[in-house]
């Protein structure tokens, strides 16, 4: 039996995020799709604040 209370504390699924970079194992960088680091460009680093990746460790930085 689930609490009365879980069914309001939790969200019902996790929102899709679309990013405009993806990682690449090869480089284990986040990569842009015209082939550039995404650390390279300004902009989206102001607009999504980091690129973190998963690779290895949550707190990875593509610095």
């Amino acid at each position: 039996m689930q609490p009365f209370t879980l069914k309001y504390a939790f969200p019902k699924g996790i929102a899709h995020a679309v990013t405009p970079y993806h990682f690449d194992a090869a480089r284990q960088l986040n990569m842009l799709p015209d082939g550039r680091p995404a650390i390279s460009d300004p902009d989206l680093l102001l607009a999504v604040g980091t690129t973190t990746s998963t690779a290895g460790s949550a707190t990875h930085f593509d610095d």
